[in-house]
């Protein structure tokens, strides 16, 4: 069944890009709602922006959405794959700036607060959108294939010429609460040589070593080290679950990302979508677990494929 928050919650943090304060405030939402971000700062023109593939408008350094009207909110992606993991469907999303604040640069700070405020099954099944057969986007050397699966699988690989972070490969299924504990605390993460670059172009004004793990030829220059040994490729795969998250539902088949984005993760919806024969819409009466899976498909409830972008 499809669930919301029992109650509202608010955090407040700089932004990566702006390093302005930044205040969000996560409300429980009915049934059928989605994840819909409004922006409060804004008053003269439409300002609410429904969080689905096709109102994404970049995908440059992080997942940007925005509306019609040109409102955007950005950075949306640690906030979505919170929401996923922590299997809340509905929720409205009120931010008075253009970028969710970035925190300790993963998803568990929003994970915590969830957890807090508690969950609530809502009246309506869960959608979910199920992969009918093998999507594969391919872009030189990077690619993302969407395959049938009973359970949500996400899987990734990245390959960096730099001896700390090199090759890492990581699995693992979206179920039993994995997300929590196998990739929530995982963080964003940088080259110094690239923060360099980006802060003299006026961007990542607010990072540092609070909310990004930063390598330089010498090693990780954070003082606590890593959260795990392999958390750069696990954050990865933390993206992957907040930009897949805007496919409509729970994401219902096996991710596979090889040097993987946020533009190739918006990118192989985009071309799952102009595939009618490669996905349906299914209701979830209960939870997907390893065990088994209950379904009921509603192959004429196809969602809009007419991309903003």
């Amino acid at each position: 069944m499809q669930h919301t928050l029992k109650s509202a919650v608010t955090i407040s943090d700089i932004g990566l890009h702006s390093n302005n304060i930044v205040n969000v405030t996560i409300k429980p939402a009915p049934t059928n709602t989605g994840v819909v971000f409004t922006r409060v700062d804004i008053k003269d023109k439409e300002n609410s922006i429904l969080a689905r593939w096709d109102k994404v408008v970049d995908t440059r350094l992080c997942t940007v959405i925005g509306n019609e009207a040109g409102v955007t909110v950005s950075t949306i992606e640690h906030l979505m794959a919170a929401l996923r993991g922590c299997g809340i469907d509905n929720a409205l999303v009120e931010i008075d700036a253009g970028e969710v604040p970035i925190l300790d640069g993963s998803a568990q700070p929003f994970v915590k607060l969830f957890d807090e405020a508690g969950t609530i099954a809502q009246s309506a099944p869960r959608r979910a959108i199920k992969v009918k057969k093998e999507i594969r986007y391919v872009d030189g050397d990077r690619e993302v294939i969407l395959s049938p699966s009973n359970v949500p699988v996400y899987s990734g690989q990245i390959d960096y010429h730099h001896k700390i972070i090199g090759s890492q490969r990581y699995e693992m299924k979206l179920v039993n609460g994995n997300f929590k504990h196998d990739l929530a605390d995982c963080r964003t993460f940088c080259l110094l040589s690239d923060v360099e670059m980006m802060q003299a172009n006026g961007l990542a004004l607010g990072g540092s070593l609070d909310n990004a793990v930063v390598v330089n030829d010498e090693g990780v220059m954070n003082a606590e080290g890593l959260r795990c040994e392999n958390e750069f490729i696990r954050h990865k795969l933390l993206d992957a679950v907040g930009d897949l998250s805007l496919c409509g539902g729970l994401f219902l088949g096996h991710y596979e990302g090889i040097k993987i984005g946020h533009a190739m993760n918006n990118r192989a919806l985009h071309a799952l979508f102009a595939d009618d024969e490669a996905w349906e819409v299914v209701d979830l009466f209960v939870e997907v677990d390893e065990a088994d899976i209950v379904t009921y498909p509603k192959p004429a409830q196809k969602i809009s494929t007419q991309a903003t972008v």
